[in-house]
């Protein structure tokens, strides 16, 4: 950041009076600009014993499946925003059930919140950021091409505590040095 969204004036980095961390402060009009980490929302669609997961089209990791996840917008709700991911990346409607996990992964300034959810029908297809969409049994999931772990260790873990009928929530860190698998 090197200017104010307010008055357009210079911004220094520095610890505001009063604090414990350094920010974007206006020179002129001494706005203090706060970044604050991302939230990313999906969800676990399910249909009958399958699992929907799409095949990104996008950068990053662009070629390999996921749940459909995205950013949370303003004015919406944690369990609005997986099911409006969910249309947008699989054009399917979902009920959200439970929340499933919470991780953190204060390396990308980013939180995902994870939901489980019904499909509500078959008629999914690929959404603009997809290039492919399926829904697939547990020994179908194709793990080593999982995108992201944070998608990757919540889904088997899931997947373990629903055939053992013991379905749980979790949080956890994601640290970056961390590959799925």
């Amino acid at each position: 950041m090197k200017f104010c969204s307010l008055c357009s004036a210079n911004v220094v980095f520095r610890i505001p009076e009063g604090d414990t961390l350094p920010r974007y402060i206006c020179t002129a009009c001494h706005e203090i600009h706060y970044q604050n980490p991302k939230m990313v929302v999906g969800c676990i669609p399910e249909w009958e014993d399958k699992i929907l997961l799409c095949r990104r089209a996008i950068e990053p990791r662009s070629g390999w499946w996921t749940l459909p996840a995205g950013f949370m917008e303003n004015n919406e709700t944690l369990a609005e925003a997986a099911a409006r991911e969910t249309l947008e990346e699989a054009n399917a409607r979902v009920t959200i059930g439970d929340l499933y996990a919470i991780y953190s992964l204060p390396h990308i300034s980013q939180v995902y919140a994870l939901f489980r959810a019904r499909l509500l029908d078959l008629d999914f297809s690929p959404g603009i950021e997809s290039s492919e969409v399926k829904l697939l049994s547990e020994h179908e999931i194709p793990w080593n091409e999982m995108a992201f772990r944070v998608i990757h260790d919540p889904l088997k873990r899931y997947m373990a505590e629903r055939r053992q009928g013991k379905l749980a929530f979790h949080t956890g860190i994601i640290e970056r040095s961390q590959k799925p698998g």
